[in-house]
């Protein structure tokens, strides 16, 4: 498998203090109690109505600090939304965002947290200095632009905030290995747990799936609408040009739209598919 290296940011939200575990377990979807320190795990911060707030990696940095990281530019209102829950609670809360990260994917450094994709291996190595790699980083390791970055991303069916992930997204939507990642079903109350703890027992059953798209043409639009036999079918999410020149693309689809499907967006052929995508391939350029 070929490894490739971005350089992105994250936002970063630190909470210390000796209530700290406490309020995240009742605030955040995953069993943050659960975590020995070292520990990191994605999880959901949800609205009460059970809609996605924000998507985090936590990262238990110690006995009473948790790190939150989120993509960049989500932070300040991952904050706010913290804070608007912090009654009388022994708990501090720092922002820090544009973290520089390198992002390795196809392979995991020592040096990095977990930042695994379905089917493909990865780490993040938070604030990196450009000119030292990772001692372990592979040197045959290919870099990857903003597009090609992008791409990747969409192709392994990886939400984004701001884009896959906003106020009206439902954690079911995303897809099973999201939630496998992000939701224990075991930890007793969180904010938003009715309506997860609903689908989940209802099999998953939403509206709209998270699904991969190719077109025939340009990448479309994020908002462009999906049409099938006249019908609206869907809404693209994302968009990006893969290593072949390809558009590749991620939309929420009728749940009626069963993949494989030809639709059209904006009067373009495109072909809704299962994510990930098949045969993805690491190297971009």
């Amino acid at each position: 498998m070929v490894v490739s290296v971005s350089h992105i940011q994250r936002d970063v939200v630190t909470l210390t203090g000796a209530d700290t575990v406490a309020y995240l377990q009742g605030q955040l979807s995953q069993d943050i109690a659960a975590l020995a320190v070292g520990d990191v795990t994605w999880s959901f911060v949800l609205q009460p109505q059970g809609k996605v707030d924000a998507w985090v990696r936590v990262d238990r940095a110690g006995v009473e600090t948790v790190r939150l990281d989120v993509d960049a530019g989500a932070g300040p209102d991952l904050l706010a939304r913290l804070q608007r829950f912090l009654l009388r609670t022994d708990t501090k809360l720092e922002l820090t965002t544009d973290v520089p990260v390198l992002a390795v994917r196809g392979a995991e450094v020592e040096d990095g947290v977990p930042a695994g994709w379905p089917g493909l291996a990865g780490s993040d190595v938070f604030d990196h200095d450009p000119s030292e790699p990772p001692d372990d980083l592979p040197a045959d390791a290919v870099e990857l632009h903003e597009e090609g970055y992008e791409a990747l991303r969409i192709e392994h069916g990886v939400p984004r905030m701001g884009a896959e992930l906003t106020a009206d997204t439902i954690p079911a939507e995303l897809g099973q290995w999201v939630i496998d990642a992000s939701v224990s079903f075991t930890k007793g109350c969180f904010t938003g747990q009715e309506l997860v703890a609903r689908i989940d027992s209802r099999g998953g059953n939403v509206p709209r799936h998270l699904r991969g798209l190719r077109t025939d043409g340009p990448p479309p639009e994020p908002g462009a609408e999906l049409t099938l036999d006249g019908k609206p079918a869907g809404m693209v999410t994302s968009s990006a040009t893969d290593a072949e020149g390809r558009s590749v693309a991620l939309a929420f689809v009728r749940r009626a739209v069963v993949p494989p499907a030809d639709v059209l967006v904006a009067d373009t052929p495109a072909h809704v598919i299962e994510l990930p995508v098949p045969n993805v391939d690491a190297t971009r350029s």
